[in-house]
């Protein structure tokens, strides 16, 4: 498979887009004239505290005041990595023993304001790097889950407990494996820096302010997406492909001659045929290759996903016919969710199927499918209306409003 992340920088917008075999899977769009919040750090003060809620309102300096939940505004410090544990032991917290109004208090923005509700914030600070993302106000060490094998995850954490700084978390990423200790070296020696500044940063100045901004979309694509997985870089704009080059330089050397500048005198999306197929993401209809579709339909609540036959009659029988339609349906579905960034509840109503080693089938096709996506994803299963019910962590705006 052929990987590429094409970037286009215009007067008002930037542009990237990820493209497998020639066909777009993700797409992110940064507008100049809007301002993006999610992994900025503010230093905001309370404006109220909802027992019933167990939550408070931040005032960041935004036009809405963020949202804190209990879980959020615990100390990391007191619990392990582990995601249940944890959820466990919040609930014996009360938000007022934890924030009062006015109190000032540094958040990180994990969540863009979308549709009427504010952004939702964090103490739970996180600074990513290239291989590692340092956790200053927690002291373990996490992998991460797309790293399947066990020796190697056995040999990350061995080299993570050695640069670890002390009373701080790591959580080695993906772009880590195969890594060794002087990999992690400039990471860590980098985060920590920043962290020392946005500390001093948190001691002077106005309330509410932001001390801490994330990088642009751009730059956020090489370090996030750029890796040794990625065939080609391609950039059209001069100065931007130099600053992409002096990144590259710093974080993977190697990974150099694949970033590419492109001065043809066409639009880059239309050299690629990227805005057609943003258009077509933008569609309610989705045909699949056997000849079946898709029926995407948004609501406030979530969004449902029915599966039909449509052109598609089979060869042998009806069972063979609507199994083959379904894990058509399946892989496109979860490339779908990444494409159109859907997150919260999703309902997915496949095609009947009587056997049950069938449906088993469509569940682990679903949840193979859904690898890819670097969003926290969760296959809940299926009702006793045959529905598969799964969710997706909601961080951004969808495609659909943005375009």
């Amino acid at each position: 498979m052929v990987s590429e992340i094409i970037v286009d920088v215009g007067l008002n917008e930037k542009r990237v887009a990820l493209l497998e075999d020639k066909e777009l899977v993700e797409v992110f769009i940064e507008r100049n004239d809007s301002e993006r919040l999610a992994g900025n750090i503010y230093r905001g003060k309370v404006s109220s505290v909802l027992p019933g809620m167990q939550a408070a309102f931040i005032d960041i300096g935004y036009e809405k005041n963020a949202f804190l939940y209990v879980g959020d505004a615990v100390s990391q410090k007191e619990f392990s990595e582990d995601e249940e544990e944890m959820y466990n032991d919040m609930k014996s917290y009360n938000i007022e023993e934890l924030l009062r109004p006015g109190q000032e208090i540094t958040v990180q923005v994990t969540k863009e304001p979308i549709g009427t509700k504010g952004p939702r914030v964090t103490t739970h600070i996180t600074l990513p790097g290239r291989q590692l993302v340092l956790l200053p106000n927690a002291d373990y060490i996490g992998i991460s889950r797309r790293i399947e094998d066990e020796e190697e995850r056995v040999k990350l954490k061995k080299i993570a407990e050695k640069v670890k700084p002390k009373n701080m978390g790591l959580i080695v990423r993906t772009v880590s494996e195969g890594k060794r200790e002087e990999d992690f070296k400039n990471d860590i020696n980098f985060l920590v820096k920043l962290w020392e500044k946005i500390k001093k940063s948190e001691q002077s100045g106005p309330v509410p302010r932001c001390i801490h901004r994330d990088l642009n979309i751009v730059y956020r694509a090489v370090r996030d997406m750029f890796t040794w997985n990625i065939d080609k870089f391609i950039i059209n704009d001069r100065q931007e492909y130099n600053k992409v080059l002096e990144l590259v330089e710093m974080s993977s050397p190697a990974l150099k001659l694949r970033v590419e500048c492109f001065n043809k005198n066409i639009d880059l999306y239309e050299h690629f045929q990227i805005d057609s197929m943003i258009a077509k993401a933008l569609s309610k209809k989705v045909w699949l290759k056997c000849g079946g579709y898709l029926i995407i339909e948004r609501t406030e609540a979530l969004t449902v996903v029915d599966v039909n036959t449509g052109k598609y009659v089979g060869n042998n029988n009806l069972e063979e016919t609507v199994l083959r339609t379904n894990i058509d349906a399946a892989k496109e579905i979860a490339k779908q969710l990444r494409l159109r960034d859907i997150g919260g509840i999703i309902i997915i109503d496949f095609i009947d199927m009587h056997e049950p080693e069938h449906q088993k089938q469509i569940i682990e096709t679903l949840r193979q499918a859904l690898k890819k996506d670097r969003t926290k994803t969760t296959v809940v299963g299926m009702t006793g209306l045959g529905l598969i019910e799964m969710t997706r962590k909601k961080v951004r705006t969808s495609l659909y409003c943005i375009m």
